[in-house]
């Protein structure tokens, strides 16, 4: 496993990764599918670029043997505290360990900046992943969101509720 930090040549494939693991038919490949609640696309490439460029901000990448991205994590300061989304696995590769994997490395690269505490969001209706989150110390903040989105980020199919989990690491 080859953990790097993302540029700005990489997001067209970084666009193709995270949309087939979040949204559509190939996202029903893997358990992280969030298209039975959200249609359209998770992001685009103007998206990606903006996090990219933002300098509170970073993407890191997994890259197999052959320079494919397999699986990336997005990071951004807030405050005292770090918001990790898009944990992202190629549907194909899930439950192999790369999300865990992915998941330590961006705990890792916290430190390395002299932060002590991860926020996240999930989805209150993923049973399966907040129990996997819980397994790797995250916790609920009592915090519940409605998730909000245009049109660019997908379409609600449904009202949308996010709990707010937390990690000091």
């Amino acid at each position: 496993m080859s953990v790097t930090i993302a540029t700005l040549t990489d997001v067209p494939e970084l666009v193709v990764l995270i949309n087939s693991a979040y949204r559509g038919e190939s996202s029903k490949k893997g358990w992280t599918t969030e298209a039975n609640l959200i249609s359209g696309q998770r992001i685009d490439a103007e998206g990606v670029a903006e996090q990219i460029n933002d300098p509170e901000a970073i993407i890191l990448k997994n890259t197999n043997d052959d320079g494919l991205i397999t699986g990336c994590v997005y990071l951004q300061k807030q405050g005292e505290k770090v918001y990790l989304g898009m944990l992202t696995v190629s549907p194909e590769l899930q439950a192999g360990g790369l999300g865990r994997k992915l998941l330590e490395a961006a705990e890792d690269h916290v430190r390395s900046i002299n932060y002590h505490t991860i926020v996240m969001t999930v989805i209150t209706t993923r049973t399966e992943l907040l129990e996997w989150y819980y397994r790797r110390g995250y916790t609920k903040t009592g915090e519940v969101i409605p998730l909000k989105i245009t049109e660019r980020n997908g379409i609600l199919n449904q009202p949308v509720d996010m709990f707010r989990l937390e990690k000091k690491i």
